[in-house]
């Protein structure tokens, strides 16, 4: 008989020394938490493999996740996002124990916080897309956060209020600047930019490329016809966008820029760089 493969780690919480409560009898360890929950307090959160500075960088935490924390070690909290499942290690620091429901979200790419209802003040923090706040009232343009600060109405929108089209959220972020595990328009990766504009509009997608290709959407043969605005492409580890049925809207590591260029050059590119030819293709419900 085959041995049942091991949980991934990118999705469930277990080292040798500790896991998960959810996951005993699944995998083995010394001993198993029921984890605490915590919410992201810093305007960018970063979730590192190890807890080290100089660890990769897998994923990137926005203001207002929560997250169940299990362990707890000279600054860095081992943790998983409630967003997405991700597990890996964040800077303590960043973490309170004091919980606020979200109201809104930043909608705009990304927003200052104000100390006051003006625009000319030196503002106090900078929110990226999809960060979510609870605010406690208007002040004029402004939206009162319970947490502190004002920030511009325009930029935000309600948690129940999503945008129509998330090709053009993607389209957006062009000439961000490539950054592996990045989440925001200060720096993403090509499978975060489609997890940021997916979720801005309301759709439920996980972090990485093979992920994506394994669950969103639905499955789409290229044989069987043409590709078409919105589509999703994947190579071995990359995922693109299709902006149109020939144009690739993508985070891209040649790049090192989100860019919009013909699929037929970027397919031929990523081959000839040992990338290999497209592996799947999905399709997002209208």
């Amino acid at each position: 008989m085959s041995e049942r493969p091991a949980p991934d780690r990118r999705l469930h919480a277990y080292r040798q020394d500790l896991a998960s409560e959810t996951l005993r009898g699944l995998v083995v360890a010394a001993r198993y938490v029921e984890g605490a929950l915590r919410q992201v307090h810093a305007p960018l959160l970063p979730l590192r493999r190890e807890p080290r500075l100089d660890a990769p960088l897998d994923t990137e935490a926005l203001f207002g996740e929560t997250l169940l924390l299990f362990d707890e070690e000279e600054g860095w909290a081992w943790a998983q996002l409630s967003r997405d499942g991700y597990v890996g290690y964040v800077p303590s620091e960043g973490l309170r124990a004091s919980i606020f429901a979200p109201t809104h979200r930043i909608a705009a790419l990304r927003s200052y916080v104000f100390p006051v209802p003006d625009i000319k003040a030196p503002p106090i923090s900078l929110l990226s897309m999809n960060a979510t706040f609870a605010a406690k009232g208007e002040d004029g343009r402004f939206l009162i956060l319970s947490t502190g600060g004002f920030v511009p109405s325009v930029h935000a929108r309600r948690l129940d209020e999503f945008a129509d089209d998330f090709v053009d959220v993607a389209a957006a972020f062009a000439g961000t600047p490539y950054l592996w595990g990045g989440r925001s328009s200060i720096g993403v990766d090509c499978s975060g930019l489609v997890q940021l504009a997916c979720e801005s509009a309301g759709i439920a997608c996980p972090r990485d490329a093979d992920m994506q290709a394994a669950s969103l959407g639905d499955p789409f043969d290229l044989k069987g016809g043409s590709l078409k605005r919105g589509d999703l492409v994947f190579w071995d580890g990359h995922v693109g966008i299709m902006a149109d049925a020939t144009t690739l809207l993508h985070a891209s590591a040649y790049q090192m820029a989100v860019v919009v260029e013909p699929l037929a050059e970027a397919r031929a590119r990523i081959a000839a760089s040992g990338g290999g030819e497209i592996v799947a293709a999905r399709r997002l419900p209208d």
